[in-house]
């Protein structure tokens, strides 16, 4: 696996007082929708468009949904259909210039996960249509006691796929060029002051870890198929399916025919799914694959963490804590994978015997 560049202090800065924050984000609106995050409740935070550049929050954990609503949504028509003509229409979707402003580093890499899956072998249209015309301003955090991304390699700072990144200074930002699009915002905005010396960023530490290097995750799973862990996490869990449904880098879905009264049209409708959910892995007769919460805990993990990347050569879990957070049976992946790696680490000495 990849380890990518994180040194932002190699770009170009230039440093924003929070005024400036504000304009730039009433720049980046005369130019495209802007998408960011902004609170929801008293605790809680959502992407969605920007109104006021004032309701932007800069200062957030995660939000409750991930940025892939925006690319597949969690319920989208996909065709109008005649029964009588024999004959359907495919619902259009037309690429749209968006910016998604203060977006975090593993968000980010879980959209780049999306992009892999979604070019494999037969690439989803509607997927790749609202990925087109897409800029991404990436901003800084503190990892609060869910975030875990860097052990999965994602680091805070990480760079690769932004065009601008902000990083909190005083009352306002530094601001880094990542590429030639951020060069042209920040060329075409013309505010911000150049800075000159060197930028010194302090790390954060992370406090939920996974015991060992992300690199060596895949070969765990190479040896705790079998594992007791399993059936462990399986008494806790309930089976909601909220780890899939709110994960940035899941994506299977459900499709439905819904016809109406006429029994002539009707519409084919795409709606998220997750293999946490009992109906997943069933089948006509009401045969079920995996009926069992042990068995869906094991698929979950084996799709992040082993089937796909060894395709890919990346994880496809980028540690952002939401399956962990908002899980009603408070359990924790982290705490899963530790177990694992504990239960694999037993395997090995038992080899040395």
């Amino acid at each position: 696996m990849n380890v990518k560049n994180t040194d932002i202090t190699q770009f170009d800065c230039f440093e924003f007082s929070q005024s400036e924050t504000l304009e730039f984000i009433r720049f980046l609106q005369k130019k495209a929708e802007v998408i960011a995050p902004h609170k929801k409740g008293e605790v809680s935070f959502v992407y969605k468009p920007v109104e006021q550049a004032q309701d932007v929050v800069l200062d957030y954990p995660r939000t409750i949904q991930p940025l892939k609503k925006f690319f597949l949504p969690p319920q989208e028509a996909l065709i109008k259909f005649d029964r009588r003509k024999h004959s359907f229409e495919k619902e259009a979707v037309v690429p749209k210039e968006r910016i998604f402003f203060a977006i975090h580093s593993y968000e980010m890499q879980s959209i780049k996960c999306l992009d892999y899956s979604f070019n494999r072998d037969n690439p989803e249209s509607q997927y790749l249509t609202r990925r087109e015309k897409s800029l991404f301003i990436g901003i800084s955090f503190t990892p609060d006691e869910y975030h875990f991304s860097k052990s999965v390699g994602i680091e805070i700072e990480q760079t690769d796929g932004f065009c601008l990144f902000f990083e909190p200074h005083g009352d306002g930002h530094w601001v880094f060029i990542i590429n030639q699009d951020g060069e042209r915002l920040m060329q075409e905005f013309g505010g911000g002051k150049a800075v000159q010396d060197n930028v010194q960023i302090d790390e954060k530490d992370f406090n939920n870890k996974i015991k060992l290097h992300f690199n060596r995750l895949p070969q765990v799973f190479d040896y705790v198929y079998n594992s007791p862990v399993w059936e462990k996490v399986a008494k806790k869990c309930v089976g909601c399916g909220t780890c899939n449904l709110l994960c940035p880098t899941c994506y299977c879905f459900d499709v439905r025919d819904e016809v109406e009264l006429d029994m002539v049209q009707g519409e084919r409708y795409r709606f998220w799914d997750g293999c946490m959910l009992n109906e997943f892995a069933e089948v006509a007769g009401g045969e079920n694959f995996r009926d069992k919460f042990s068995q869906r805990t094991r698929h979950r993990l084996y799709r992040k963490f082993k089937y796909i990347t060894e395709l890919s050569g990346e994880l496809h879990c980028v540690g952002c804590g939401r399956c962990t957070k908002y899980c009603p049976a408070n359990i924790s992946i982290v705490q899963i994978i530790n177990d694992l790696i504990d239960d694999y680490a037993t395997q090995q000495k038992k080899q040395l015997i």
